[in-house]
């Protein structure tokens, strides 16, 4: 009997220990943001952002981190970087108005044209078929439509029926199709780096061709290793490195490093 009580006790500390490691683990990333947002309220912004970056790439996303991110980049004069933190915010939260005037107001002091920051029109269609949950309700329309047919069908002489069953069909193939039009956008980057050097092939020994304009928006044409082949606003092609071109679409440790 004591043998198994000791037993018992021994479990029960076990499972207790096991608990607390989850629940330290749990708690750690919440601990290193509010560590981060500290660090930049005191003025230590390079630490603030490798720790907003550490977040990031251990998987942590939220439009919040991006935004105290941007704050901190932009407080230090990282004019680029903010401006992708930013939009990396909107991609999260795309109905947020307040990201949407930061943008403005960070898109002006860079002195950079509307059109830098959208050089893919169907991630407009995109975001706006997320922020409305087109799918969802292009699907519920589809539903709706079936379920007027069987109707339709169990009473011949419902005219009404026919027609609401029609038009449901209609409307949930309509927003079905732009939310898949949203779905066909070339995924993005922005330049974070002040003279980003654009590239004659995917190498660090490559040849530089031009130079990119820092905060520009650019639709990524190939993915090479830890180098993007990209199309700037004047037309120009090229490769550039993650860490000067750094992507919209996915998490961030997601891109490649060397």
């Amino acid at each position: 009997m004591g043998l198994n009580l000791k037993r018992w006790m021994a479990s029960a500390l076990a499972a207790l220990a096991l608990s607390a490691a989850q629940n330290a683990r749990g708690d750690a990333p919440e601990a290193r943001f509010r560590e981060a947002t500290a660090l930049a309220r005191a003025g230590d912004y390079p630490r603030a952002i490798a720790l907003y970056r550490e977040l990031a790439e251990g998987g942590t996303q939220s439009a919040s981190l991006y935004w105290n991110w941007a704050q901190a980049a932009q407080a230090r004069g990282a004019t680029g970087e903010a401006l992708w933190a930013l939009l990396r915010a909107r991609e999260l939260d795309p109905g947020d108005r307040a990201l949407e005037r930061a943008l403005e107001q960070l898109r002006g002091a860079a002195n950079l044209d509307a059109a830098e920051l959208a050089p893919e029109p169907l991630q407009a269609v995109q975001r706006f078929a997320r922020r409305t949950r087109l799918d969802l309700a292009g699907l519920a329309l589809l539903v709706v439509s079936l379920a007027l047919h069987l109707w339709a069908r169990a009473r011949p002489l419902a005219r009404g029926a026919w027609t609401g069953a029609w038009c449901a069909a209609l409307g949930g193939l309509l927003l079905a199709g732009i939310a898949l039009c949203g779905a066909a956008a070339r995924a993005t980057a922005v330049v974070v780096t002040r003279g980003a050097p654009l590239l004659d092939a995917a190498s660090p020994g490559a040849t530089a061709v031009g130079t990119l304009r820092e905060g520009e928006v650019v639709p990524i044409l190939e993915r090479g290793g830890a180098f993007l082949r990209i199309e700037d606003s004047a037309g120009s092609r090229g490769w550039s490195h993650v860490e000067d071109v750094r992507p919209l679409q996915g998490a961030l440790g997601d891109a490649p490093h060397d």
